[in-house]
């Protein structure tokens, strides 16, 4: 049964972890929907995140190896590229390690992360429809302010059930950015985000885990990065057809279900 649970939760992680929707938020509430402990399994939903980033990884493996390039001969446009996504990245590090135990006791509030869904959901709604962006170029054209903005909104997604992808994205929109770029912004921040939290989240919890949790992990994790490959190219041709306008509608009636679920129960 560990496995079949590990299979299902990765399967939540592959398909979340990329949409403005909470990945961190889902697992919660699967969690609490499908009866499992929740303390024993907050960290392996952590643990899991670096098999959906080895999916962004092999899907823009071609900009990875641009931008190695490039660095190699200090090229503008790829120092910027990584000096960006730095920035953006360091005060979810300061943050982290300021409130982790915080951070930590929200992972098991479920009703927290119903009422972040339903605000992000009209959050999500309200940038959509007043946002002004310019082509920016992509990640090398935002600005050093614009990237430091978009790292301080990426830390409202400690709350689980905010979203990181969808802080990041929500946020750069609004800071100028154009749809596509702000949401190849969030893809590769995730990964030194994703990264870290993992990192931290295994050190910390380093008595709890066993040689047994670390099969689960793997299995979650692969299962996490096959998902991933088929979402992420699904979710750039929604955004590009329709926006995010469906799933802010989806957050709020998710969100909504989950109160009168867990009130009711």
């Amino acid at each position: 049964m560990d496995i079949v649970t590990a299979i299902i939760l990765g399967i939540v992680e592959g398909i979340t972890e990329f949409l403005p929707v909470s990945s961190t938020g889902h697992l919660i509430l699967a969690t609490e929907l499908l009866g499992y402990d929740a303390a024993r399994w907050s960290v392996f939903n952590i643990a899991i995140q670096p098999g959906a980033i080895l999916a962004i990884v092999v899907l823009y493996w071609r900009t990875f190896l641009a931008v190695a390039k490039g660095l190699l001969s200090w090229e503008a446009n790829s120092v910027a590229f990584v000096r960006n996504l730095l920035l953006a990245f360091f005060p979810a590090v300061v943050l982290g390690l300021a409130f982790g135990d915080q951070i930590d006791a929200l992972l098991e509030n479920a009703v927290v992360v119903a009422w972040a869904l339903i605000a992000g959901g009209f959050a999500i709604l309200v940038v959509e429809r007043l946002a002004k962006t310019d082509n920016v170029l992509g990640i090398s054209g935002v600005s050093i302010a614009q990237s430091v903005k978009i790292g301080l909104v990426q830390c409202l997604a400690m709350v689980p059930g905010v979203s990181r992808s969808g802080a990041t994205i929500m946020g750069a929109m609004s800071f100028g950015i154009d749809r596509r770029t702000a949401a190849d912004f969030s893809f590769f921040l995730a990964l030194p985000t994703l990264t870290g939290a993992t990192v931290l989240q295994l050190y910390k919890h380093r008595d709890m885990v066993t040689p047994g949790d670390f099969q689960l992990i793997a299995v979650g994790a692969l299962v996490s990065f096959v998902v991933a490959l088929i979402v992420v190219k699904a979710f750039m041709a929604v955004v590009t057809r329709y926006g995010f306008g469906p799933f802010a509608w989806y957050r709020i009636a998710a969100g909504t279900a989950a109160l009168v679920w867990l009130k009711t129960r």
